[in-house]
């Protein structure tokens, strides 16, 4: 089953469950994949699908802190189950000394040496990471090997 088809029968399942958190956050996630594959104009593969996810996780950690900031706790908290559904669907994330020992191979690799080579750690880096880290973790530890 493709993760487009878990999406979908999970949705089913939550409306007929009445799991109104779960229904809302699938449908937000199923509204997207359905934008972007017809703007591809064929069936995403699991990977994209994978990249609409961490991109619906990232938008609603960015809420978070806009509601914090608004002293708005109700709604951070909705924001927060919403991650926590669709976090359910991304591949286990990799701690921040995993990442590091990743970077430092990486930078091995590339022969960085410092700051000014950041870039080509990060093009190789958040490729091999995709999906199992984020891009501000990975940015934040490459930063802190390179200075």
């Amino acid at each position: 089953m493709s993760l487009t088809e878990r999406i979908a029968a999970d949705l089913k399942e939550a409306m007929r469950g009445g799991d109104e958190r779960r229904k809302i956050a699938l449908r937000m996630v199923s509204a997207a994949v359905h934008n972007a594959q017809i703007a591809a104009g064929k069936p995403l593969e699991d990977a994209a699908v994978l990249v609409i996810l961490q991109k619906e996780v990232k938008q609603r950690h960015d809420s978070i802190d806009q509601f914090r900031k608004g002293n708005r706790p109700d709604l951070a908290e909705k924001e927060a189950a919403e991650i926590a559904v669709l976090q359910g669907y991304l591949p286990q994330q990799l701690s921040r000394e995993q990442i590091a020992e990743a970077a430092r191979t990486v930078i091995t690799e590339t022969g960085a040496t410092g700051p000014g080579d950041k870039g080509k750690v990060m093009g190789v880096l958040t490729k091999r990471l995709a999906g199992q880290a984020d891009g501000r973790t990975i940015n934040e530890v490459v930063t802190g090997l390179l200075a």
